[in-house]
């Protein structure tokens, strides 16, 4: 699933901490702040030389995210004297295109979507990165975060925020009083679902219902048991089509996630049987549990926002996540994930500044304060990461023994990613068998 798809889903209510990082370089009234070059305003000097200049960014990012947005950079313009005109879009996706073709591109956007990226890079609009972004990327950020905005050879987008898809959702409250016990293995998660089940409760719970996207919770399902079970190489050469979708590998994995998803005694607690995930939205997926009726579901570090008003996120709380295990160790500690990167359509010096400026170890740590925000930058300070799932997708991200790869749909060819991979899934959830399902998928491939 697309990470602009997952952000304008899961749109904050309430203004968070709106108050905090406000810094004392300026009143943000004015273009540049009588106390540029000031203490407070040295981590910015790099940057300085551009004052009264404009700088324009289009993204999916709208409504309490783009204030935060606008409150996480206000520092760097009242020191640097850069106005960033940032502008929101639900149909981010469909009109970024749209501009870039019509000679109405951005300065710089957030695209989610390598996919997308490369296109503007293959049509000769997107700008590789100046020295200084790539020195500040290359420095903050994982070879395999880099891999995705690199074009042969040349990098065209520094990371920016992230989330972390690896996760399995639970009642730690629930845990304690029944005895359970986290699971850190593949193993030993289906021996407590088996406990589980034998106590009456079915353990599992699952939404893949999403309007026009219905479908995709499923599809990373079996993303993220080919990176457990194939591993990063295998999962690489099943995005890039270097093994057909219908590999006997692909087909294992899916037919792995099938043991829970399509396991009657496991699914689908607090909706029904099997065939209730197809119609279940991803929203309502994993509520059950609150309501005791179930007592897993696996989805991302976003789902943070869907719990009902009132409830505990916490690891002593009503509600936490832990990390999806592991089912080979030699293959390393996958994670599954999205993000967005920052690309350029023009190369001005000042855009080529604040493009260094959100790769910086600064610039993550000013956001992470704000709230509701995770990112790979090397630079974040847990401490700086307020929200206590956040704080755990951060240490995963940061662990070098983590094997990060990107959301495979979104890798894709989008008639396959976002078309019959989608759709195939609902199949599969409904009755048709995976070999099947998986023939479908490959013959969709061109």
């Amino acid at each position: 699933m697309a990470f602009a798809r997952s952000r304008q889903a899961l749109a904050v209510a309430g203004v968070l901490g709106l108050a905090l990082g406000v810094a004392a370089c300026g009143t943000g009234n004015d273009k540049k702040s009588g106390n540029a070059g000031s203490a407070e305003c040295g981590a910015y000097e790099k940057y300085e030389g551009h004052d009264g200049k404009k700088v324009t960014i289009y993204s999916s990012i709208r409504d309490i995210e783009d204030e935060r947005l606008q409150q996480s950079w206000k520092e760097f313009e009242d020191c640097t004297g850069i106005e960033i005109d940032h502008e929101g879009s639900g149909e981010f996706e469909a009109q970024l295109p749209v501009r870039v073709d019509g000679g109405n591109a951005p300065d710089l956007a957030f695209i989610p979507q390598p996919g997308l990226l490369k296109r503007f890079v293959d049509a000769g609009k997107l700008k590789p990165v100046g020295a200084d972004t790539k020195a500040m990327a290359e420095q903050n950020y994982s070879a395999d975060w880099l891999k995705y905005s690199t074009v042969n050879g040349q990098l065209y987008g520094a990371p920016l925020g992230s989330n972390v898809k690896s996760f399995v959702w639970y009642s730690p409250k629930t845990f304690k009083e029944k005895g359970w016990t986290v699971p850190t293995t593949w193993d030993d998660m289906i021996k407590l679902s088996d406990q589980i089940a034998a106590s009456g409760t079915k353990p599992w719970c699952a939404g893949i219902e999403s309007g026009d996207a219905t479908g995709w919770p499923a599809t990373d399902w079996i993303e993220d048991v080919l990176l457990r079970t194939g591993g990063p190489d295998v999962y690489d050469k099943w995005t890039t089509h270097e093994i057909p979708f219908n590999d006997p590998q692909v087909a294992d994995a899916l037919n792995r996630a099938g043991t829970i998803l399509k396991n009657e005694k496991y699914v689908n607690g607090g909706f029904g049987g099997v065939k209730s995930i197809a119609t279940t939205s991803f929203q309502e997926g994993g509520t059950p549990i609150t309501a005791g009726k179930c007592a897993l579901h696996r989805q991302a570090s976003f789902y943070a926002n869907q719990w009902p008003q009132g409830t505990k996120v916490a690891e002593d709380g009503d509600v936490f996540a832990f990390y999806f295990p592991a089912i080979d160790p030699s293959k390393g500690k996958p994670v599954l994930g999205g993000g967005e990167f920052v690309g350029a359509f023009a190369d001005r010096p000042e855009v080529q500044a604040v493009q260094t400026y959100l790769a910086s170890g600064e610039y993550a740590n000013s956001r992470a304060k704000i709230g509701d925000w995770v990112s790979a930058n090397k630079k974040l300070d847990l401490n700086n990461v307020p929200n206590p799932v956040d704080k755990l997708s951060v240490g995963i991200l940061q662990d070098e023994k983590t094997v990060f790869r990107f959301d495979g749909s979104d890798l894709m060819p989008a008639a396959v990613g976002a078309g019959t991979f989608w759709k195939g899934m609902v199949a599969w959830i409904n009755g048709k068998d995976t070999t099947a399902v998986l023939n479908d998928i490959e013959g969709s491939w061109k």
